[in-house]
């Protein structure tokens, strides 16, 4: 007898495992069924334009199975895409607070849940989404471009300021990033200039020029700071160092000169600068011939403005060419008056067409307009906003 009963334990061991292999099967079975009906039922609602009750049916499945995280993941996206942002915002708040989830994907649904924050408006809440993504290997850059136009869109430039100073020391100290951060220095300097502390926006435009050597929107800034005091001698110093970052915008330094020599009846500096640099754009050169009529010889004036159009044309040395034709025949004969009437017609017109043309493009968009942008508002960009070269430019 307990030689059959020995004999028989192999037997039941088998029968054992069979019956538990089984049981596991018919328990996953039950649940894949219940996991398929709550999920057919979701779409279902979803499909008949009942969305609260999909909402509701899709957060009793994470309770079923965490495998369908992503599934939720894709619809709370769906519902953001069709700009349904409570019902998206409740999906990816009910993944986050899962934790049973793995952390991948609990960072997945936590940067949407902060996309989601953004489009509803709740920028302070989307920032706390994404602050806690910095730590993460997936998601850090993104959430750091996040966090800039959250920054951006609420002008806290000392946030911005204190990221991008992080992500330098963490080693991200690329060309674009510098002149971010310099650009990130001038707002905050503009905003402490209106409020009359200039130490500290100066100190914070010292720390631009720092942060980006190739940077001129904080040489331009602290020559008017030194105009508006009546440092005119400053003024010029910081102006001049404009075209050694970027000619482009010599054109924007050159009036700012031309005055503080009115200013200082002192044409000495602005005519050291000009002889460097005043073949290179219309501004600097209509100086030169500004400076020669000044002195009474507009046939020279003329002619070197004539030479130049030559050699680059735009609308406004034609406009200061028909000027300088006026002079010229208002100290003719009488008999001359119709076709010096004539040529101030025409001057006007192609003044009033100067002034309708815009004067900055974006060089990465193509965005244009007649005020500076250093932010281009059509594709956030720092610093591609740019004087318009050619025959409308310079």
């Amino acid at each position: 007898m307990l030689e059959t009963l020995f004999l028989l334990l192999p037997v039941a061991a088998w029968y054992g495992w069979v019956m538990g292999r089984n049981s596991v099967r018919q328990a996953q079975r039950k649940q894949s069924s219940i996991l398929a009906k709550h999920y057919y039922r979701g779409l279902n609602f979803l499909l008949s334009d009942e969305p609260d009750k999909a909402v509701d049916t899709l957060i009793k499945m994470i309770d079923l199975d965490s495998d369908t995280v992503e599934t939720h993941i894709a619809m709370g996206k769906f519902f953001r895409h069709r700009g349904e942002l409570d019902r998206a915002i409740r999906v990816h708040q009910n993944l986050v607070s899962k934790d049973e989830i793995s952390a991948s994907l609990r960072e997945t649904a936590l940067f949407e849940l902060g996309r989601d924050y953004i489009l509803a408006g709740f920028l302070e809440r989307a920032e706390n989404a994404f602050l806690q993504l910095m730590n993460s290997q997936k998601y850090f850059l993104k959430a750091q471009i996040q966090l800039f136009n959250i920054y951006q869109s609420t002008k806290d430039w000392l946030k911005a300021i204190e990221l991008a100073e992080q992500m330098i020391g963490a080693g991200g100290d690329s060309d674009e990033l510098c002149s971010r951060v310099a650009h990130f220095y001038c707002e905050q300097a503009d905003i402490e200039q209106n409020q009359s502390k200039l130490v500290l926006a100066q100190s914070n435009l010292q720390k631009a020029i720092i942060a980006d050597d190739k940077a001129v929107r904080p040489w331009l800034m602290l020559g008017q700071m030194a105009m508006e005091q009546g440092k005119y001698n400053d003024a010029i110093d910081h102006l001049e160092q404009v075209p050694v970052r970027d000619v482009n915008w010599l054109s924007e330094a050159i009036p700012l000169i031309s005055e503080c020599s009115d200013k200082l009846s002192d044409d000495s500096k602005l005519t050291h600068i000009l002889d460097k640099y005043w073949q290179l754009c219309a501004t600097a050169y209509l100086a030169k011939v500004k400076q020669l009529a000044k002195s009474g010889e507009n046939a020279k004036a003329a002619e070197v403005l004539l030479e130049q159009l030559k050699k680059h044309p735009t609308m406004k040395g034609f406009k200061t060419l028909m000027g300088l034709y006026i002079s010229l025949q208002q100290n003719d004969l009488q008999d001359q008056k119709q076709s010096t009437n004539s040529l101030i017609l025409l001057k006007e017109l192609v003044e009033e067409q100067i002034k309708q043309r815009p004067k900055y493009r974006c060089h990465s968009c193509g965005f244009s307009g007649s005020k500076i942008h250093w932010l281009c508002p059509s594709c956030k960009k720092w610093g591609v906003v740019k004087p318009i070269k050619g025959l409308d430019g310079e």
